[in-house]
């Protein structure tokens, strides 16, 4: 059977995915000013180029090595500082959403989406769990 319609929809999807991460990388750097807050508490501020640039390597080598598939051999103590340094960035993140969540309210009162408060959460919520558990099931990739 054809199924001509799954191009268009994984396209708009892969699109829709996109956006999504990278307006939450937009907003995780400059909304909540990361680096410079970074540069602050280290009182490294000549840096600051050095730090914008390594998000940026990183990003573009680590998609790149996501969508090439790379792979490599390293030692294996390796991994305590990779995962160091992950749970350094995994918890800046969950900190910057904490006081993403806190905007949300003042944004939808300008909106005018007060009263869909309630319905923006859960669709956030539920959006995803259901990326989480469709990408942990294999189901998309």
């Amino acid at each position: 059977m054809n199924q001509w319609w799954l191009v268009p929809v994984q396209l708009f999807i892969g699109l829709a995915g996109g956006i999504a991460v990278g307006s939450g990388m937009v907003a995780f750097l400059v909304v909540l000013d990361i680096i410079p807050r970074l540069a602050q508490i280290t009182r490294s501020y000549r840096y600051i180029r050095a730090y914008e640039w390594s998000v940026i390597g990183g990003s573009v080598f680590f998609t790149l090595s996501d969508f090439f598939v790379w792979s490599f051999s390293l030692h294996p103590l390796t991994a305590v500082l990779l995962g160091l340094l992950a749970g350094g960035f995994v918890g800046m993140l969950a900190g910057a959403l904490t006081e993403v969540m806190n905007v949300l309210p003042i944004l939808a009162k300008r909106v005018g989406m007060a009263s869909y408060m309630l319905w923006l959460l859960m669709a956030m919520v539920f959006g995803k769990v259901l990326g989480s558990l469709l990408d942990w099931l294999h189901v998309l990739g």
